[in-house]
Order: structure tokens, then C-alpha cells, then sequence
């Protein structure tokens, strides 16, 4: 299957392979594009939002409509097991630089990705994710992406950490040194799309593997004015404290806030306080994101992404469980039409590990051919069709 070459001459002719181009220019060309209001002080020269033909984009630099299709969790360390440490050491000389540029971003573009959504990956089960790449590796990959700043520790998956008190000067100052150790030195960086904050966090839901700590806030007491009031302003203080931080140190990019779990309760109460200090509400969603994320557009009137999801079958009995491309197909397309979706990021990952057990690209990076196929092609639409619809 030789998808490269077919999926960057698309890319070219619809003015979405951006990469390096995108520092090159920073005229607006569609003129017609209506901009946001987003929380962004200078967004002149980055990303930012717009609305055209009566969707919501993201807007390029270069001021194009972009449609955000990522692919997430990237980590070398696929490629360092027993097994195939060799390839490792000898393809890439133990260079994460050389992996990045030799390997990642050739594959994305082959496939019709244009974003890297998040690079963090599984490690070890219900355990913390792997680190994010440094701003050298970022350049190195050389097109968009989004990175998540880990203002706290409250995700769904996760079972070791106790809940941050948010109203507390301890986790205010935790929050600025976030933003100065990651926000400062990548304020200016033109590929940056925008941050996420935590990865769905559990504000009204548990799991069981974190039911000893429970919930942000206990969902009970939203039975009572009371208690819809304490969570509002707890919500409100979390909120406005993480956009104040990152804007001390980034004028310039998007904040798409954290990355809500889809099919867990989700008070209005905290929607309605992130609105104001975020420019966009993601989600992860494994079930029916198509149709969440249009009532989801529909409540908060705000542009939507899929931030992370995938179609696999987990009561399967193999080891390691594929990617469903026919799924992803159908949910892109689904998601396109959303005249207030940004966006799809794949759950991935790049390189199946032991613990994720899924990957487009097995531990000797041979490809699974049907699926990536598949999502070749579901990428590859979504591009001529923004060509069709912004370059003829």
C-alpha cells in the first residue's frame, strides 16, 4: 500500500500540510472567516478559532480553516524491549530526534494524519502515562500539535493520587510552576495548537479502581442549591486559576481544557465554570461521540473535539486488540458534519506497547494494513473535501 505519496499530494493541494510552512506566512487568506472570541490575548501568527461556511474551524496561522485529525500516545519506548531493542539502536542510533523524523512524522502524513493530538502513553496499566516530548522533539516532528499540562492528577484510570484542594495556595503555586516549566518555553512555538489540562477527570464519577478517594465532589450534594453553588465556585476557582497561569506566560495559544469522559456525569455546574476561561470542550468518548458531541455543541454553544477515542473490541481474547478502521471511518465522517466540531484524535496508539496492547504500527513496525488503510482513506476524504471546499 503505498499511501505516502497519495496522501501528501492531498495534503499540499488543500493547503494542510503545514509543518515548517507554518511560521512562513501569517496572512489571514479567507477573509470571509468570522473569528472567535477566544481567551487567547495575541492570536495573530497561531492557531486560533473561526466560522465559516457554518462550521467551526480551527484557523491555521497562515489563516486557512483547519480540521483537526490527530493521532495520540507516541512513545519510543515501543521500540525498546528485548525483542526489538535492536532496531532501536541500529535504525534510529538511540535517537529519539532520528524516531521522530525518520519514523512519526513520515507515517502520519502517509496516513493522513495532520495533528498530534497528545504523545503521552500508557506505561503500565492504571498507572501514570509516559512524559511528554520536549520542545526539540516537538520541532523535530515539525507539524501541529496539542500538549497536556498536568495541573493535577485526577484522572479516571488512574488509583494512586489523592485529589489537589483547589481553593488551596499550595496547588495555586503548583499550577504556576506548570505553567512556567512548560507554557514559558513554549509560548511561541507556531505548531502548538493549544493545551489540555487532565485527562478526564473524575469531578462527579469514580471508578472502581479509585472508589477509595471518590469523587471531586461528592454528587449528592447537587441535590441542593447549596451544593450546585459550592461546586460552581470550586469549578470557577480551578478554572480561572489554570487560565490565569498559562496566560501569565502564553498570549498566544488555545486552551482546550480538560478532556471530559463522555459517558460519566458531567454537572453543568463545572461546564458552565470552564466556559468562560477555556476556548473549546474536549472529550474522550468510546461509545457514541458522534452523537454526544453534537448535544454537547448544542448545550454549551462552544466548538467540540473528540480529543481521544477508538473503536475496539476489548471482550475480545487476543492479546493485543486492534484499532477498528471501519469505526473511525464512520466516526470522522460523523464528526465532520458537526458544524461546531474541531476535530478527531485517535486513541492509538503509534506503536503498540504491552500495557495499551493496540497500535497502528506492531512492536517490528509492520502496519496493521486493513485498518490503517481504512483510516487512510476517512483522513484522506476530510482533506478533499476541505480542499473542495476552501481551494476550488
Amino acid at each position: 500500500m503505498n499511501t505516502k505519496s497519495i496522501a501528501r499530494r492531498h495534503f499540499l493541494q488543500g493547503g494542510l500540510a503545514l509543518g515548517a510552512g507554518l511560521a512562513a506566512r501569517s496572512a489571514p487568506t479567507f477573509a470571509q472567516t468570522t473569528e472567535a472570541k477566544t481567551t487567547q490575548i495575541e492570536p495573530e501568527g497561531f492557531f486560533t478559532l473561526g466560522e465559516r461556511k457554518g462550521h467551526w474551524w480551527l484557523i491555521t496561522p497562515a489563516g486557512e480553516p483547519f480540521f483537526t485529525m490527530g493521532l495520540n500516545h507516541i512513545d519510543p519506548a515501543s521500540l525498546r524491549y528485548p525483542e526489538n531493542i535492536d532496531i532501536w539502536r541500529k535504525k534510529y542510533g538511540g535517537s529519539t530526534i532520528r524516531w521522530i523524523k525518520e519514523s512519526v512524522a513520515p507515517n502520519l502524513m502517509a496516513w493522513g494524519f495532520n495533528t498530534v493530538g497528545w504523545v503521552q502513553e500508557v506505561t503500565v496499566k492504571k498507572w501514570q502515562h509516559s512524559r511528554a516530548f520536549t520542545i526539540d522533539e516537538y520541532r523535530a516532528l515539525d507539524m501541529p500539535y496539542c500538549h497536556l499540562l498536568p495541573f493535577t492528577e485526577s484522572h479516571q484510570w488512574e488509583k494512586h493520587t489523592v485529589h489537589y484542594d483547589f481553593r488551596s495556595d499550595d496547588w495555586k503555586e503548583w499550577v504556576d510552576y506548570v505553567a512556567r516549566s512548560h507554557c514559558a518555553e513554549l509560548a511561541d512555538e507556531r505548531n502548538l495548537i493549544g493545551y489540555f489540562y487532565s485527562d478526564c477527570p473524575t469531578w462527579t464519577h469514580d471508578r472502581p479502581d479509585n472508589k477509595w478517594r471518590g469523587p471531586i465532589f461528592d454528587p449528592e450534594r447537587l441535590k441542593t442549591e447549596a451544593g450546585r453553588k459550592e461546586l460552581s465556585e470550586l469549578a470557577t476557582s480551578y478554572y480561572k486559576t489554570t487560565h490565569d497561569a498559562i496566560r501569565r506566560y502564553d498570549k498566544h495559544h488555545l486552551l482546550l481544557g480538560d478532556r471530559y469522559e463522555a459517558n460519566a456525569p458531567i454537572a453543568m455546574e463545572v461546564m458552565n465554570a470552564a466556559k468562560p476561561f477555556v476556548d473549546v470542550i474536549s472529550f474522550q468518548d468510546f461509545r457514541d461521540p458522534v452523537k454526544h458531541l453534537d448535544e454537547w455543541h448544542e448545550k454549551t454553544g462552544k466548538p467540540v473535539l473528540l480529543a481521544d477515542a477508538a473503536g475496539v473490541n476489548f471482550r475480545s481474547n487476543s492479546f493485543f486488540k486492534p484499532n477498528n478502521g471501519e469505526w473511525y471511518a464512520k466516526t470522522l465522517s460523523g464528526l465532520f458534519e458537526n458544524p461546531g466540531c474541531i476535530g478527531f484524535h485517535l486513541c492509538g496508539a503509534y506503536q503498540r506497547n504491552k500495557a495499551r496492547r493496540r497500535g497502528l504500527l506492531d512492536e517490528m513496525e509492520n502496519p496493521d494494513q486493513q485498518h490503517v488503510y481504512q483510516m487512510t482513506a476517512a483522513n484522506e476524504q476530510v482533506t478533499q473535501k476541505m480542499a473542495r471546499m476552501f481551494h476550488d
